[in-house]
Formats: structure tokens, C-alpha cells, sequence
């Protein structure tokens, strides 16, 4: 990557470059600008001005092209280049994105009159019909004044737990484990051949961003973000981390016009947290750091460098204990933080990409949002916001504060008018919103989007969720299976003419193995279960807290579904598997079952291939299970794999 100085330039004397060497003519897609012809070539007349601009000219470099363009921009256009809003949809939730269709006045507001062209999509539907609807921003984009196309994000569509501002619904992309499941395999070719699928589907609808992956380390068990993470083990993590980033970016040298630009979060330490508590409440705002740990924490992220990742994400955590250089950290989250963005991530590392915000850092605190809503009232997104140790400053001194420490990039945010207001009050150098303005236009230029940012709605629908990607995600969802128990040499069991009682499995698909389903477990020769990790709801008062599990690891006694296990088990051999979101304590499941499978996201048939013998568990697992909360208790939270007697050590796994 070639950055911009990072002193204040003067863009009126940038020299012409030369043409590339080779002049391939590219696809043009246009729906609201004239072609040009020139020297037998075609070109978008974006600016409608009858002239092959530089930054209009394909033959030129990504960085030549964003150089000219800043200097083209209004205040008020490279305000918009730093926010990265929401595509607002019709509905309920429309706000937020959710739906099935975009409402297009509310965007062309803010496309065309806050000169946003980042936006994050949380659409759903057919994948022909979000194509046409991604086509339909973009035409709006192109009909502005520069015509800048759009950059379109998505939270990650592929995988099975569903989180508003973690993950979006599928639909129909292939389905594949959570990443824990590619962790426990520590298969980088199949990680990267993910990523390569994924690419290729989030393309095919007009997606050109992702907002993974997730680097954090999984060293506090009861954290409630565990499943997006590559476990606990901070090389296998940067394996797993730069084997995303090369399959999602199309290569090893930043995306192209074929790759989706990839985000890696969040910088640094998120793992850490306090009590297990999610910073996206004001309850769990801290890390908690002990010792040198805060390096073992950078580690994954060293293979998304590596990988020339586009973008970077910090956290919203403040790091509490941690010291960089000897120097205690500013008691103030990741986005605020100059020592974690320019001293260590831009200086130690070299990062050259866009600093892209997590959603909602810059919004007002207000006491609903500290407090909670009280006891039988329901939290509303009205009051997020993630300002951490700058609570106190006033909206506009957020902004400046995150902007000179570094920040590019705004998520969640459309009010651009705050940074033009701050330039024009003499708060806040225009020269620094070159340099964002110019990180952002490079990427823009690399993914190829101001040749062409439409996509084929035909083709969509011919490439998401097809039946050969499918299967591989599905024969990816039974590798990643980790086999904990096999009492007697139960798995694989033989399927045909065997009667099985089932527990939240499908029982036409266990049919279509050869089983006789059956419906009282006192006339099978087998019983298969599922079961979900056990969680805590402490915080209902909070959005995120309502939503995000938290607590005890622990099966409590009383619990309905540990109550059939014991029950049903006493008489007749069980399967159990379990869906780690987060590293449970399994000692009453693995005292009663016969065989216990830990899964990350596996759907019936790809649980039933493994134990039919049709596919072979080939996980270990990715992060330690412990034996007990006590032990839980006793182990620092920064720190990976420290528990003194673990349940099933992190790497545990059988297999026949």
C-alpha cells in the first residue's frame, strides 16, 4: 500500500502520473452518467464535464485517482467520505436496516444531502432481490455531483446465531460454522476457501465489505462474543485471521475489483473482558489487563497485516492495567485512543488502511443508556451509545477527539455536519480530513466500484447459497465437530432399522439416514439431543444485555433440557451435542451421555454424517472447557488457557 504523507498536503501540486503499463479495458456500469471514448478506451463522465478526469481514468492507480479526487471535494464531501451509516429499509425496524426492501427517499437524504457513501446493510430476502436493491443505491450515489459510488458492509451473513449488530440473517447464503468451527479445525486452506465462497456471494449481490473478521481472543470464558472468535489461542487465531482476510480480499495484496474489502476487529483486547461483560454496555466498558498480556492480544491481528487487510475496527473497551512503551493507556475506549491508533497501530505496525469505528461510539450516554430501563420496561435502541471515558465530552468534542486520534471512519453515523462545523470553528485541521477522505477513496478505487458498482441480479441468484457451495459448507460444519465423549464405541451407530428418540433434531431427516423415529423414549434404541451452552440474562434492562449471554457457564439444576437428559439417559445410551457459544461447563452432560459432540453451528444432516460414520469429527477445541465456575473465578481474564483443571484441555478431541 502507498499511503498518503501523513503531514498535511498540498493536493494542487500533485504531479501527473504515468499511465499503468497495461490498459485493459474494464466493465463500465452506468445507469446516470454518460461514457467517453477516448484513444479507443471507454470511461464514466462522472462529473457529467465531457473530459476524461484523472480520477475518472481506469489507467491510473488507486492512489493517484483518490489524491486528485480529495482535492475536487467539498468540506461537506469529505465530512460524508468519514461516516458509515445505515441503509434505512421499510418497516418496523427500518432505522436499523432490517427488512426486505430499501426505502429509498430516506437514503437519497443521506447519500445526497450528508454526502454519506459507506453504508451498512442489514437487508434480507432473495439474493436476485437484494441485488436489485443494492443496484437501486447505487444509481442514486452515481447521480450525485462526483459521482462516488458506494461501499456497502454487512455484518457476517454465513454462519447460524443471529445477533442484531453482530450478525445479519442469512437468507439464503451457504451456511458454514461460526469461526470457532474453522478454529478448532486450524485448516487455513479451509478457511481461506470459506472466505473465497463468501466473497464471491457477498460480490454477486452488491456487497463489497465485510465487517469481519473478529481477532479478539476467547481468555474470559463467560464473555458473550466468544462464538465470533477464532478461540483462545492467539497463533492459531492469526492463522485462522490471515486465511480470512486472503480469501474475502481476493489475494494478498488488498482487495481488488474482485474482493470484498474485510474489516478486522477489534483492535486490541476486546477478549479481556471484565466479568465476561460486553462493552456494548455501559456495565462491561473494561478490559482487564495483568502483566505484558496486551501482546498476546495484538498477535492476531498481526496475520490480518500481513494479509494487507483494508480496514481495522477498534474496540469499544477501555483497557484497564494495560501500559504500552512503559506508559499506563488512557482510560478511554480503543476509538479515542491515540496511543492505540497512531503509536501502535499506525507506528509499531505500519497500518496504512482505514480506521473504521465501532457502531455508535460518538452518541450521547444518556441515563437509560448507563442505568438501564427499569425493572418490566423494555430497553430500546433510542438510548446505545458506546462513549467510553468520554462520556462527559460534549458530541462535538467526540468527534475531534477520535478524528486526532486517529480515526477515519464513523460506523453507524450519519452526522457529518459536526466535523465540517469543527473545521470551520478551527477545531480541527481540514488537512486531517484529507488524509481520511483519501484512505477511503483508495479502497473505493481498488474494489473497482467507480468502473462499475452494479452487479447482475440474474447471476446473484445463480451464485448465492448454490448446491456445490452448500456442500462444502455443510461437509466443513461436520469436520469442525468435536468429539469429547464415546463411552463404549457408541458413535458411529449404525442407522438403519434403529429406533431413536430425538431432541430438537428434524425427524424427516433423521428418517432419510435409515432411523425409525419414535415418540416415547421408553421404545428406543437411542436417543440424539441437542443442547445450547447455558447462559445468564443479568442485564434485561439493557439492549445488548437482553440479548447477549452472560453468567454462569454451568447447567443448573432444575434446567428442563438437563432434567429429559438425565431422565432419558439413565435408560437408554445418548447422544448429546452441545452448541459452544461460549466454553461450557459440561460435567453432569458428560457423566450421563454416552457420547457428547461439541458443535459450532451444525445443521441435522451434518451432525447426522458424523454419527452415522458417514463423515469424522476432526475438531479440537479451540478454547478449554472447564471443570467448574470456581475455577472460572480463579483465572485472569487477559490471559489464555489458564485454568488449573480443566474439564477438556484447549486441543482436546477424539475421533474414529
Amino acid at each position: 500500500m502507498h499511503p498518503m504523507p501523513r503531514h498535511a498536503i498540498t493536493i494542487g501540486l500533485l504531479a501527473v502520473a504515468p499511465l499503468l503499463a497495461t490498459a485493459q479495458q474494464p466493465t463500465l456500469g452506468a445507469r446516470a452518467v454518460p461514457i467517453i471514448t477516448k484513444d479507443g478506451l471507454r470511461f464514466k463522465d462522472l462529473d457529467h464535464n465531457g473530459t476524461v478526469d484523472l480520477y475518472e481514468d481506469w489507467r491510473r492507480s488507486p492512489e493517484d485517482r483518490a489524491r486528485s479526487l480529495v482535492a475536487r471535494l467539498t468540506l461537506e464531501e469529505k465530512a460524508g467520505l468519514m461516516m458509515h451509516g445505515t441503509a434505512r429499509s421499510f418497516g418496523p425496524m427500518g432505522i436499523a436496516g432490517v427488512g426486505t426492501q430499501y426505502d429509498l427517499g430516506l437514503n437519497r437524504t443521506l447519500i445526497d444531502s450528508a454526502k454519506v457513501n459507506s453504508l451498512i446493510t442489514r437487508l434480507g430476502g432473495t439474493p436476485m432481490e437484494l441485488a436489485r436493491q443494492n443496484n437501486a443505491l447505487q444509481q442514486i450515489a452515481e447521480s450525485t455531483r462526483l459521482g462516488i459510488p458506494l461501499t456497502i458492509s454487512t455484518d457476517p451473513r454465513h454462519h447460524f446465531q443471529y445477533v442484531l449488530g453482530a450478525s445479519v440473517q442469512s437468507g439464503r447464503f451457504s451456511q458454514w460454522p461460526e469461526p470457532l468451527g474453522f478454529a478448532a479445525l486450524d485448516d487455513t486452506a479451509l478457511t481461506r476457501r470459506f472466505a473465497d465462497i463468501a466473497r464471491q456471494e457477498y460480490r454477486a449481490v452488491g456487497i463489497q465489505e465485510t465487517l469481519s473478521p473478529q481477532a479478539d481472543l476467547a481468555t474470559e470464558p463467560r464473555w458473550s462474543r466468544i462464538n465470533g472468535t477464532f478461540g483462545e489461542d492467539a497463533n492459531v487465531a492469526a492463522r485462522m485471521v490471515r486465511a480470512y482476510v486472503q480469501g474475502f480480499q481476493h489475494g494478498t495484496h488488498g482487495p481488488d475489483s474482485a474482493g470484498v474489502m474485510a474489516v478486522v476487529k477489534h483492535w486490541v483486547g476486546y477478549g479481556a473482558a471484565k466479568l465476561g461483560y460486553d462493552s456494548h454496555n455501559a456495565y462491561g466498558r473494561v478490559a482487564e489487563f495483568s502483566g505484558q498480556s496486551l501482546d498476546y492480544h495484538v498477535t492476531p491481528f498481526i496475520g490480518a497485516f500481513a494479509a494487507n487487510v483494508a480496514a481495522v475496527m477498534p474496540t469499544y473497551s477501555i483497557l484497564e492495567g494495560a501500559t504500552l512503551n512503559g506508559e499506563p493507556i488512557e482510560q478511554v475506549g480503543a476509538g479515542y485512543n491515540r496511543q492505540l491508533l497512531m503509536d501502535l497501530l499506525r507506528g509499531r505496525y505500519g497500518f496504512e488502511g482505514v480506521i473504521l469505528t465501532d457502531w455508535a461510539i460518538t452518541n450521547d450516554c444518556d441515563t437509560l443508556c448507563l442505568s438501564g430501563v427499569p425493572q418490566g420496561q423494555r430497553p430500546t435502541f433510542a438510548h446505545v451509545a458506546m462513549p467510553w471515558g468520554v462520556e462527559q465530552l460534549t458530541k462535538p468534542e467526540r468527534f475531534i477527539k477520535a478524528v486526532n486520534a486517529g480515526v477515519d471512519q464513523f460506523g453507524g453515523t450519519e452526522e457529518s455536519h459536526i466535523l465540517v462545523e469543527a473545521v470551520r470553528a478551527g477545531s480541527l485541521l481540514e488537512a486531517r480530513l484529507d488524509e481520511s477522505a483519501y484512505r477511503v477513496l483508495v479502497q473505493k478505487f481498488r474494489l473497482g466500484l467507480f468502473e462499475n458498482p452494479y452487479v447482475d441480479f440474474r447471476k446473484a441468484a445463480r451464485t448465492v447459497g448454490t448446491a456445490a457451495f452448500q456442500r462444502e459448507g455443510t461437509r466443513a460444519q461436520a469436520r469442525a465437530l468435536v468429539l469429547l465423549e464415546n463411552k463404549n464405541r457408541l458413535l458411529p451407530v449404525k442407522a438403519k432399522g434403529k429406533r431413536v428418540f430425538l431432541i430438537r433434531i428434524d425427524p424427516k431427516t433423521a428418517a432419510r439416514y435409515g432411523f425409525i423415529v419414535v415418540r416415547d423414549p421408553a421404545k428406543a434404541d437411542l436417543v440424539i439431543a441437542r443442547m445450547d451452552a447455558p447462559f445468564e440474562t443479568l442485564h434485561p434492562g439493557y439492549v445488548f444485555g437482553a440479548m447477549q449471554h452472560e453468567g454462569d457457564l454451568g447447567f443448573r439444576e432444575g434446567d428442563a433440557e438437563l432434567d429429559t437428559i438425565r431422565r432419558v439417559s439413565a435408560k437408554v445410551p445418548t447422544i448429546v451435542t452441545v452448541y459452544l457459544d461460549r466454553p461450557a461447563i459440561l460435567t453432569p452432560i458428560a457423566a450421563m451421555a454416552g457420547a457428547v459432540v461439541a458443535n459450532f453451528g451444525v445443521s441435522d444432516a451434518a451432525l447426522l454424517d458424523v454419527l452415522t460414520g458417514k463423515a469424522k469429527p476432526e475438531g479440537r477445541l479451540p478454547f478449554e472447557l472447564p471443570s467448574s465456575m470456581a475455577e472460572v473465578e480463579a483465572q485472569k481474564p487477559d490471559v489464555a488457557h489458564d485454568s488449573r483443571r480443566p474439564l477438556y484441555p484447549i486441543g482436546f478431541g477424539l475421533s474414529y
